[in-house]
């Protein structure tokens, strides 16, 4: 899940979001062959410009319905249970922290997508295999309201060590790392940082320091941050909430009026690159409208229309990025990395020790 459910509230701009595209009376499902209908099984936040969608629709003669499957965990774990007999052709959104877990399951069946060669290698982490392709890039951030910050005459955070801090007692608020995405990728960026033998330590201080752990993403920037306009009529009383370091454009462009400035900052020092992917399903029942959606999702038609939408890079050379985004949100400059693999050989054990660590 990322800083794209802000796309819900954006209905009125003319975006579609979690819905069925363009169904038609020889609509069956992702059913047979010759079926008219592509089925992409997605987390609850892709979302598109209606225009660019409606072209694509039009130029490959197929009709595109999206089912929405919670966050990008509960996603990757329904998709896995549901393998034999997929709900769908397609499956966007799962990222490099679930990556492992998805490709070990059989999840996907190898495509390599037309106009994979302008897609950055660096984002390319089964290039191999092609079972999945990248589409986006984002960076998992602690964000902060600053209208707190300045009222309190408090510095804001700047990196994992501030967080630790006695001024910052009680006022991060993080998603669950067993199934929250940005939950995970917040964990992971913290044993980046600390390393296998300093990770645990690290949040065992920052437990001390009255971190709360709410399940996603939703709950924890849109309930329980204050720096929200949605937080702040439900009362959220948290100053800092991980998110993403493309939430401040986010609350510009969807204020109204638009203030000059964004309300919230982002800490730079406790970000963690999060790269997002599109699989062709294994058992997918349309796997020609499936491959031709994927091409779509790397076209720079859609690689353009993303960053507004749903508030992530595109992984196209060339794709361009509105000036809003950039101007309120530039990317992190150096975030956490870690290889795939060692994702994939601790982030289960990981996620294990966090939960007994933190929520027991």
């Amino acid at each position: 899940m990322s800083i794209r459910t802000f796309v819900a509230a954006a209905v009125g701009l003319g975006l579609v979001t979690l819905s069925a595209c363009g169904s038609s009376s020889d609509d069956t499902g992702s059913g047979g062959g010759g079926s008219k209908t592509v089925t992409v099984v997605s987390h609850g936040s892709f979302s598109y410009s209606k225009a660019v969608m409606t072209a694509f629709e039009k130029e490959s003669g197929y009709k595109v319905k999206v089912l929405e499957s919670g966050d990008a965990g509960q996603a990757v774990n329904q998709a896995i249970l549901t393998k034999d007999n997929p709900q769908g052709d397609v499956f966007f959104g799962v990222d490099n922290t679930l990556l492992s877990r998805a490709l070990d399951n059989g999840l996907f069946q190898p495509y390599e997508a037309k106009g994979l060669d302008k897609v950055g290698a660096e984002y390319q982490l089964d290039k191999d295999e092609h079972r999945v392709t990248p589409v986006d890039y984002g960076d998992i951030c602690v964000n902060y309201d600053k209208a707190y910050f300045s009222k309190n005459k408090i510095e804001p955070p700047q990196n994992f060590d501030d967080l630790i801090k006695p001024e910052y007692k009680n006022l991060l608020v993080t998603e669950n790392a067993s199934t929250s995405s940005p939950g995970l990728g917040f964990v992971l960026g913290t044993a980046a940082q600390y390393g296998d033998d300093g990770w645990e330590n690290y949040w065992e201080k920052l437990k001390a320091n009255g971190v709360k752990v709410v399940d996603g993403w939703e709950q924890a920037y849109r309930q329980e941050f204050s720096g929200s306009t949605d937080g702040k009529k439900a009362g959220g009383d948290r100053p800092l909430v991980v998110s993403y370091a493309s939430s401040p454009p986010a609350e510009v462009i969807y204020a109204d009026p638009r203030p000059k400035a964004a309300p919230t900052g982002v800490a730079t020092g406790t970000c963690f690159r999060q790269i997002e992917f599109a699989g062709l399903l294994s058992n997918a029942r349309n796997a020609e409208g499936g491959k031709a959606f994927i091409d779509f999702l790397i076209s720079k038609e859609f690689q353009e229309d993303m960053p507004l939408n749903m508030f992530v890079y595109p992984v196209v050379e060339g794709a361009s990025v509105p000036a809003e985004f950039t101007e309120y949100g530039p990317a992190a400059k150096d975030p956490e990395t870690m290889a795939p693999q060692k994702i994939a050989e601790n982030r289960d054990q990981w996620v294990k020790s966090w939960n007994s660590l933190v929520l027991k």
